[in-house]
């Protein structure tokens, strides 16, 4: 009896897996070399990543897996068993999502059709990963003037150091004010200008679009800097 019980399981779970379910936002694609595997479309849940949807993937890399998208936000493509970097980030809405990508080098660097923005979010990233390359030099200049002991290069990495932060930050904020139309715009805020001055935060904020302060990452900032205010002025 529980060898039935067992088996009837795993074949639910299958089921599930395998099975198509609708969703207004349809995510279909290929990737190469895929001979086996279950993919797992995935978001955050207030702080915790969820699968909404699954598939078992056989032999040609061809996928299909839905959600229902009440605001553009970001997705995961994984699967199960990956490390975190592992996986295809992307921006999901309403619509048909194509996604093609290679086994060998999953998640670097995905062709992504259907979504506005991402689009817009692929532009910031492409300047922003610059930005992370500077970081990594700096951190070998660092060590190289501690290393030699020497004051003056080790402060003068550390201002250069300054300046170059100064510069992602200011760039990060005119990106997002010039794409103010765009979900990305207020994501790109709360995921790397949270510690930057409040006034900077609250310029984007306002600068939002009706459309975009409706969404689920404009609300989400427009509450991070209320609390922020009423923090300072207390």
């Amino acid at each position: 009896m529980k060898k039935i019980i067992a088996v009837l399981a795993v074949s639910i779970i299958l089921f599930a897996c395998s099975s198509e379910k609708d969703g207004d936002m349809v995510v279909e694609g290929n990737i190469k070399g895929l001979k086996k595997g279950t993919l797992y479309l995935q978001k955050i849940n207030d702080t915790a990543v969820v699968s909404v949807d699954s598939v078992a993937v056989f032999g040609d890399g061809n996928f299909r897996v839905t959600d229902n998208v009440i605001s553009p936000e970001i997705y995961y493509l994984t699967f199960k068993g990956n490390t975190a970097d592992k996986r295809i980030l992307f921006f999901g809405n309403k619509g048909t999502i194509t996604i093609n990508d290679n086994m060998d080098t999953f998640g670097f660097d995905p062709e992504i059709i259907g979504s506005e923005n991402q689009l817009v979010f692929n532009k910031f990233l492409k300047i922003n990963d610059q930005f992370k390359n500077q970081r990594l030099q700096f951190i070998k200049k660092e060590f190289d003037a501690a290393k030699s002991k020497n004051s003056d290069s080790i402060d003068k990495v550390k201002t250069d150091f300054k300046r170059m932060i100064r510069r992602k930050y200011l760039f990060t904020a005119n990106f997002a004010l010039t794409n103010s139309d765009s979900e990305a715009a207020p994501y790109i805020a709360l995921t790397e200008l949270y510690d930057a001055n409040i006034k900077l935060l609250d310029t984007i904020n306002k600068a939002l679009s009706v459309k975009v302060r409706k969404s689920k990452y404009g609300k989400r900032l427009d509450t991070y800097v209320s609390k922020i205010k009423n923090k300072e002025n207390k």
